[in-house]
């Protein structure tokens, strides 16, 4: 009894609304029964058809009340997802520096392994040499990120090999009130 009530009050009030609101409220619910003639069991809406809600839902603003297949915060999370992926697409890169190959990349970092006093400036300049042109910021790009010296030392090496030195220095060597060091 309540159910005839309400579709008794629906008919009366789809009277009063204007007949573009018919038309869209009309065109959305046959989507909806072409979608579950169209499957037995749980609908699934196509792209092309879900961008017809988002749609309806900027321009319609009783949307709402025609929904059957599907919650209202099902349509929001479309529009949230397209807007997701137009951004996405909005900033991909586009140009730029050209991408570097793969054997410079690999030279680079040969030439820095293999020559651990050169900076970047002089692998740029022995690479133009070979007629490859490389900026220096790419140099520094690829170069290893903890490459050190054959012969050069840590500061724990360093105090391991001068440390009876340096407690001499620091422990024998006495001030005196002008000045003089005993």
């Amino acid at each position: 009894m309540l159910e005839f009530l309400l579709l008794f009050l629906r008919c009366l009030f789809a009277g009063f609304q204007s007949h573009s609101g018919l038309l869209i409220e009309n065109l959305a619910l046959r989507h909806q029964l072409a979608v579950l003639k169209r499957q037995a069991r749980k609908p699934r809406l196509r792209s092309a058809e879900r961008l017809l809600w988002v749609g309806l839902r900027r321009i319609w603003p009783h949307w709402q009340q025609a929904l059957l297949l599907f919650q209202p915060q099902t349509i929001i999370a479309w529009h949230r997802l397209g807007f997701g992926l137009f951004w996405r697409w909005k900033s991909r890169t586009r140009a730029g520096r050209p991408s570097v190959e793969g054997e410079l990349i690999a030279l680079i970092q040969r030439m820095w392994q293999a020559n651990p006093t050169w900076g970047s400036r002089r692998i740029q300049a022995e690479l133009a040499k070979l007629g490859i042109q490389v900026s220096d910021s790419t140099l520094r790009k690829y170069r290893p990120k903890n490459r050190r010296s054959p012969s050069a030392q840590t500061w724990k090496t360093f105090l391991q090999n001068h440390a009876q030195a340096l407690i001499a220095v620091d422990f024998f060597a006495v001030p005196t009130a002008t000045f003089r060091v005993l």
